[in-house]
């Protein structure tokens, strides 16, 4: 009859267009883990080695310095000398026994010249850092880093402290350390003198 509904037609539409959508189905479920996948490698990308997120050649980002005893002042006003952030915590037994070696060969050395050493101290409140730096006996500056907002810049904010990094005069970073060994010390105490000399 020419008013009939062919079924057996319907049927074959609705499969060709089931087919199809199945098809454009499977492949947005398998591009999404893709894409997701392409920017967590991007992001990735930019970790550098010891979880840092900075490499030597580039500018050093700026923040503010709060150091222990109230005294700010951004990273960026500190161009034309040579400094050294130390990213340090009162846990940190590393820290404590690289620290003594920063005053003595490094900021007791220098610290007349063009150096400026600050050690970072990574989420602590004030108090323990005033504690920290009296059961060390350093000299240099301690700065307050909340929630190691300032470290985030710098690393990824799971990998750990100690770990120094070394600016020039024009504010590029030109050293990083992770760790204290004394040979990898001793190379960073070379380049800060090299550059303080410039």
């Amino acid at each position: 009859m020419a008013g009939c509904i062919d079924l057996n037609a319907i049927y074959l539409a609705v499969s060709i267009i089931m087919n199809y959508m199945k098809k454009k189905l499977i492949i947005v479920i398998v591009m999404i883990p893709i894409m997701c996948l392409a920017l967590i490698s991007c992001d990735n990308a930019r970790i550098y080695k010891h979880g840092y997120l900075v490499k030597v050649g580039d500018e050093a980002p700026d923040f503010l310095i709060n150091e222990v005893n109230g005294e700010e002042y951004m990273l960026s006003d500190l161009r034309g000398k040579v400094v050294m952030l130390q990213f340090t915590a009162s846990w940190c037994s590393v820290c404590r026994k690289e620290m003594p070696y920063i005053e003595d060969e490094i900021w007791q050395k220098k610290k007349d010249g063009d150096l400026v050493v600050i050690g970072i101290d990574r989420d602590e409140p004030s108090e323990t850092v005033r504690k920290f730096k009296e059961e060390t006996g350093i000299t240099y500056p301690l700065a307050l880093d909340p929630d190691a907002d300032i470290f985030g810049l710098y690393a990824i904010k799971n990998a750990g402290v100690t770990r120094n990094v070394i600016i020039d005069r024009e504010g590029k970073i030109i050293f990083l350390t992770r760790l204290f060994e004394m040979d990898e010390f001793n190379e960073m105490k070379e380049i800060i003198f090299r550059e303080l000399e410039k």
